[in-house]
């Protein structure tokens, strides 16, 4: 087949996957009208009654155009959905595309009604129980091949979701536009349903939004909101969650009022600054602030650990069609563990200081946030601003219309989005950075790429400085781990070396943000075997990426060498027997590298390395070349760290073997504590001696990285999280008959619960008391294992014990402990 036959062959696939998608949200769009417009026949019915829930008014002004917009809907799916069930090259269907974008005017009439719709529904709820409980808890029934009958929504929801529609058809049209060729019939078709829909959108963001985005003070000026969202507050030595409202002259912290039911919420203002009083505090300048206490990790973790069982119920009592009742209860206590997690996990300090009096402090989980809230703040600053105090009735009238005005509805947790909302991706994205123009000076330049996780940003990856340049090349490669991601943030920055430009709230030299952008991870496109190219504009910069995605399972798999020469995918034993060695000589070099300039760096294992250089000293090590230490010594502390996870990933069985692995499941499966602990201990005692000695030389260099945390903010629990699945994660041949599919790999989920809690509470209870091993000196020790175990005085039962992590069993191993290795050996 030639080239200009493949590519259209692609072209047509890609058609039709977009329409499939956008097929199966119309029919989730089509039953959300549909529930919408089930209560409206009855309560019409009631109206000419002698006890009416609604009036005949109030009933036409809150379903304004419903009824309208669902048989136009209804009429474009069920033209819409023979043809792509019936797909071939020659099918045709830009004039429905057309026809939809002709009828918007509907939409139009709708959004103008749309604020005095919610004001009616709200006024009537708060005035009528019956149909407050009607409002609270609609039913839209589940697609035809969901498991699921029904989801609960409530009205107001529901009234959001045409204005949401649009939005959602305009973005299917341009990904159409982008697979259809240029001389196909849909092609001016497609453009002018285009051309109609952006014009609409351009419309209402001129014409309604303003009108929805503000409030008029009582002195007739109209004061709009431009940013919401939710922050944590450091107040009065504790977090708290507060909703931020950013006007565009004042700057307004509010919470959420405790409401009795059936009542309307409302905001309590905590304070407010006008924006011509805000001063940002410079490093040098900001009073040092009360000491933020960070979460400990383990427990963080326990969250983790708690909230991926809890999904895992879900999708269980879904499967078996299960009451209700089980689910919403199993939701509210995911919601619970997941809002503990939003609250405790931001750590990078965002002060704000009133020139007139108090400072405030937020804590993010981003510097990407960080710098939309400031950016927002600085750009409305630019305007002739005046300072002002607002009296108590301007308050209470500000404040009253944050409910009304806010874009953030729900504080961002799973368990808050809707059913048939996108899961996020699991596994590992790899991306390369390639390089970036459009700056208009030299500087020292490099990039942090950030992805969500349980419903915040974290940092995964950093290039390396390009020092004076306008156009870096940096063409580095990195394999980020994704937990349910959606989302990928590059933040461009100018490196500071100046000293004095320290955070006082974090003690980090503060680099400038040159600038930012976030891609959706959009799982069509990510998941294939090619690499996809990218651009992200930022400020005037544009940076450009590849990224490509693997599952979790097929990134594990262990496939041992063809060359029995060098030491990746090749057994421990060959490797020691050869080196003569108890503990593999890749292992001792990386680990004594590592403590030598990397045990203070900042997410140490964690963080990515550039993956061109992992693999160069891959292959530097598999030669056994002398220049390995020359090359070690000039390599990014990051890639060496990558490297020994490399190695032990690629062991053709984990340092823990596949014969244990079942051994380790039953193990971990039993509910008594000592039972528990005594059967893992026998287990490791089984473990051939280059096994154990180089997991315990492993495990004595963790303890010392984490005896660093306050600097590498990289907790046991936290490097746990890193080898564990590494380090026991079985081969392919033998995994087969434990893991049954690729989620199993992240679901041993009650025993998570149970033994990481258990694990955690062991590494609380002795973190602090002091005592610390020697180092194994492999392979000047003697032979026997009661040398070793001499030689290893520090360690206790508890350091060798195995905890289940949700991605594969993590070794949960307190920092310090009392006690002798000789009750393993």
């Amino acid at each position: 087949m030639s080239p200009p036959q493949v590519e259209a062959g692609k072209g047509l696939e890609m058609r039709k996957l977009v329409l499939s998608g956008f097929l199966a949200s119309e029919e989730i769009y089509i039953n959300q009208l549909e529930a919408l417009l089930l209560p409206m026949k009855p309560l019409k019915a009631t109206a000419t009654t002698s006890q009416p829930v609604l009036t005949i008014q109030q009933i036409e002004t809150i379903f304004y155009k419903i009824q309208d917009i669902y048989e136009i809907h209804k009429e474009f799916y069920d033209n819409l959905c023979p043809k792509v069930q019936q797909w071939d090259s020659q099918v045709t269907l830009g004039h429905l595309f057309q026809k939809l974008a002709s009828q918007l005017g509907v939409y139009k009439a709708f959004v103008d009604n749309y604020k005095i719709a919610l004001e009616t529904a709200e006024k009537c709820s708060q005035s009528n129980n019956q149909f407050q409980k009607i409002s609270e808890e609609l039913k839209v029934r589940a697609p035809k091949d969901s498991k699921d009958s029904h989801t609960s929504i409530t009205m107001e929801a529901l009234l959001y979701k045409p204005i949401d529609r649009v939005t959602r058809s305009t973005l299917v049209l341009h990904d159409l536009l982008k697979h259809t060729p240029v001389d196909h019939p849909d092609y001016p078709l497609l453009q002018d349903a285009l051309r109609i829909s952006q014009n609409f959108l351009s419309s209402i963001n001129e014409d309604i939004d303003p009108r929805r985005t503000a409030v008029t003070t009582p002195k007739g000026e109209t004061r709009q909101l431009v940013k919401d969202g939710f922050l944590v507050e450091m107040a009065e030595s504790s977090r708290k969650l507060r909703h931020v409202f950013l006007f565009t002259d004042v700057l307004l912290c509010a919470k959420l009022k405790k409401t009795s039911v059936g009542k309307h919420q409302q905001y309590d203002c905590k304070w407010y600054i006008p924006l011509a009083d805000l001063v940002f505090p410079s490093p040098e300048e900001s009073e040092p602030s009360p000491q933020v206490h960070p979460f400990p990790d383990h427990e963080l973790e326990d969250m983790k650990m708690k909230i991926s069982a809890l999904k895992s119920e879900i999708q269980k009592e879904r499967a078996s069609k299960g009451q209700s009742r089980a689910i919403e209860r199993l939701k509210k206590k995911m919601f619970e563990n997941e809002f503990l997690l939003l609250l405790n996990s931001p750590t990078i300090p965002f002060r704000i200081h009133n020139r007139n009096g108090k400072s405030y402090l937020f804590l993010l989980s981003s510097d990407y946030e960080r710098s939309e809230w400031r950016e927002a703040i600085q750009k409305l600053q630019k305007k002739d601003l005046q300072a002002f105090v607002l009296s108590s009735v301007e308050l209470q009238v500000l404040t009253g219309s944050c409910f009304k005005l806010r874009t953030v509805h729900n504080i961002p947790v799973t368990s808050n989005k809707d059913d048939d909302e996108a899961p996020g991706l699991y596994g590992f994205l790899h991306v390369i950075v390639h390089s970036a123009k459009g700056f208009k000076q030299s500087a020292n330049l490099y990039c942090t790429l950030e992805v969500d996780s349980f419903g915040y940003f974290v940092s995964k990856a950093k290039t390396r400085v390009f020092r004076d340049t306008t156009e870096p090349q940096w063409n580095e490669e990195f394999e980020i781990e994704l937990e349910g991601s959606q989302s990928l943030r590059i933040l461009c920055y100018e490196k500071c070396y100046d000293k004095t430009k320290v955070n006082k709230d974090n003690n980090e030299i503060v680099d400038k943000i040159m600038g930012k952008g976030q891609i959706q991870l959009d799982p069509q496109t990510v998941q294939t075997k090619n690499w996809h190219m990218d651009v992200i504009e930022m400020n005037g910069i544009k940076v450009e990426f590849s990224m490509k995605f693997t599952s979790r399972d097929m990134s594990l798999k262990r496939t041992p060498s063809k060359k029995q020469t060098g030491v990746f995918g090749v057994k421990i034993s060959v490797v020691t027997k050869r080196e003569r060695s108890k503990v593999p000589y890749i292992v001792r070099q990386c680990v004594e590298e590592v403590e030598k300039r990397g045990i203070e760096e900042i997410g140490i294992y964690r963080i990515s390395g550039v993956a061109t250089d992992i693999q160069a000293l891959k292959a530097v090590f598999d030669a056994n070349n002398k220049d390995v230490l020359v090359m070690l010594s000039d390599m990014d502390i990051n890639a060496i760290a990558g490297t020994l996870k490399l190695y032990f990933r690629e062991l053709p069985e984990p340092l823990l073997t596949d014969r244990l692995y079942p051994a380790f499941m039953e193990g971990i499966a039993l509910s008594d504590p000592a039972a528990k602990e005594n059967c893992m201990m026998h287990l490791l005692r089984t473990l051939p001696d280059p096994n154990l000695i180089t997991f315990l030389f492993l495990l004595e260099h963790l303890k010392r990285v984490a005896e660093k945390e306050p600097i590498n903010k990289m907790s046991l629990h936290n490097l746990a999280t890193v080898f564990g699945p590494t380090l026991l994660r079985p081969s392919e041949v033998e995994s087969k008959g434990h893991l049954t599919s690729a989620s199993d790999i992240w679901s041993h989920d009650v025993m998570a619960q149970v033994i990481t809690r258990w694990g955690a509470s062991v590494s609380h209870q002795q973190r602090g008391s002091g005592s610390r091993a020697c180092l194994l000196r492999a392979p000047q020790e003697k032979e026997q294992r009661a040398s070793m175990a001499q030689e290893m005085k520090g360690l206790t039962r508890v350091q060798i014990l195995s905890l289940i992590h949700p991605g594969g069993v993590t070794l949960h191993l307190p920092l310090s402990a009392t006690g002798s290795s000789q009750d393993l050996l």
